[in-house]
């Protein structure tokens, strides 16, 4: 079937397995350091919750990790064009001023298992995670606050993630960030529904 689901154990990360397995490296210094030192804080506070899936062989090494949370994709509050695209998909008589998401806040792959395909089956699990049948909660679309990094950038789109918004120019003037600041991240998204069509 694929490395993670023949290979790996899915798990809520928690104190305990942290303290049982090896340090977690993605190669990105935020998200290590969010695996390392932020997490249970997080999850604590109710702001997130972190699985991870850990080798079979080794179960002290976390293959993949990531941390969802409850969002919502608010169109009145886009451009004309870009409340279009996010309505396309939703009959009319459907159509609402915001609808329910998944924020994936944190994810990343160990460096020892890049290149292998696991980030594209891992987004794969996730996307087919919240489409099940058995998910508690309604959920239209996946929402990423990408590193607007062209590594990060480049994984959602080849995952079929849309930049919420067309340009950096727009998300600054919708999002309030100024000129003069950095766009550290751009928001994207995915529509679920094409997974049910």
């Amino acid at each position: 079937m694929g490395f993670l689901q023949d290979y790996c154990t899915f798990s809520s990360v928690t104190e305990d397995l942290l303290a049982s397995c090896e340090s977690f490296d993605c190669g990105h210094g935020d998200l290590n350091d969010f695996f390392k030192n932020d997490v249970l804080n997080f999850s604590n506070e109710l702001l997130g919750k972190t699985y991870c899936f850990r080798l079979d062989a080794n179960p002290k090494v976390l293959v993949c990790a990531f941390t969802v949370a409850n969002d919502s994709i608010k169109v009145n509050f886009l451009p004309n064009n870009r409340k279009k695209k996010v309505n396309e998909g939703i009959p009319r008589e459907k159509q609402f001023r915001s609808y329910p998401a998944v924020l994936i806040g944190r994810l990343g792959v160990n460096i020892q298992y890049q290149s292998l395909g696991i980030g594209a089956e891992l987004m794969d699990f996730l996307k087919s995670w919240f489409i099940d049948e058995d998910n508690k909660t309604g959920c239209r679309f996946l929402v990423v606050d990408s590193y607007n990094e062209n590594g990060p950038m480049n994984y959602y789109k080849k995952n079929h993630f849309l930049p919420l918004f067309s340009t950096e120019a727009q998300e600054r003037e919708y999002t309030g960030i100024s000129e003069k600041q950095v766009l550290r991240t751009r928001l994207m998204y995915f529509d679920l529904i094409v997974l049910k069509s």
